[in-house]
This record gives structure tokens, sequence and C-alpha cells, in this order.
């Protein structure tokens, strides 16, 4: 009753596209190419070559700066690049920058530094990974971290081994 199909097997030709209410359409195959992921469609703010910004700047998604910043920048696990025209005098944390053009101030990256061949960079870097090219300018101090990961692995194990050591007195 609720199902009236024919017994006809349905071909290509036929010109009927009524299916029942309750079965969904039938659509083209799926490709099975795979969809984009998060990363890939990341959000990016832009400051453009006009913008002067004196103060704070924070976020928490990727950031490009083509103006003027005088201020600290805070983005924590976020990606900063400083475009072509970009000129900062800030104290920047964030996770990877990207310098093509003048930053001036020290410079806190939890993952990767690089500074482009027209970059330049006067201040002092702590970072996991630093890439400077051919061209760039870079006058300061480098400190390479070891990752985190590894960091809390040997917290770990010493504070187990004192819990341990504890507990059996």
């Amino acid at each position: 009753m609720w199902n009236k199909q024919s017994d006809a097997p349905s071909t290509p030709s036929s010109s009927s596209s009524q299916q029942p209410a309750w079965q969904p359409a039938q659509s083209a195959p799926v490709s099975s190419s795979p969809r984009p992921t998060a990363p890939a469609t990341r959000t990016v703010s832009s400051l453009g070559s006009s913008i002067e910004i004196k103060g704070k700047v924070s976020g928490d998604e990727d950031l490009q700066i083509d103006g003027k910043v005088e201020g600290s920048v805070v983005l924590n696990g976020q990606r900063l690049t400083v475009g072509r025209t970009g000129q900062l005098a800030s104290e920047v944390w964030a996770r990877e920058l990207v310098v093509y053009g003048k930053l001036t101030g020290n410079i806190h990256a939890s993952d990767r530094v690089e500074i482009k061949k027209d970059g330049s960079v006067t201040g002092d870097i702590t970072t996991a990974r630093i890439s400077v090219e051919d061209g760039a300018y870079f006058k300061g101090r480098i400190e390479i971290e070891r990752s985190s990961s590894h960091h809390s692995s040997e917290s770990a194990n010493a504070s187990t081994s004192e819990l341990v050591g504890a507990s059996s007195n």
C-alpha cells in the first residue's frame, strides 16, 4: 500500500522521476575526494596598509598585518603574518610567525618563525623552529626551545618517580 512500484525494473530512460515520500531522493554519486579540513579553511583577519594601531592586539584567529602596530600582539595558538608593508614595534606571542615586512621587538613563537627574503627582525626570538631566507635581516638572539611534548613527558616521568619514592616510605 505504501510502496506502489511497478514490477518492471526502472530504466534510465524512464520518464517517471517520482519516488515514494518516505524514500529520500537519489542524488549524484558522492565523489571520493576528501573534503577540506578545518585548518585549510581557517579564517585569516587582516589589518590593511593604512591602519595604525597603538595598543595591545589579541585574538583567536590567524592575522595578517600590513599596517603599523605599536604594542604587544598576542595570538597564542595562531599564525601571524607581517606583510611587506607591515611595520611592528611589538612583542609578539604566536604559534607561527612569518615576516615579510619589518618587526622590532621580541618574538615568542611556540612552533616556528620564518623571516622572508625582504623581511627584517630586530629582537630576540624564542621558538622551536626557525627559517631565515637569503636577503633577510636579523639582529638579535635566538633561543631554540624543545617541543612541549618532550618537556611534558620529562616532567611526567619526574613527578611519577617522586610519587613512587614518596609512597614507598
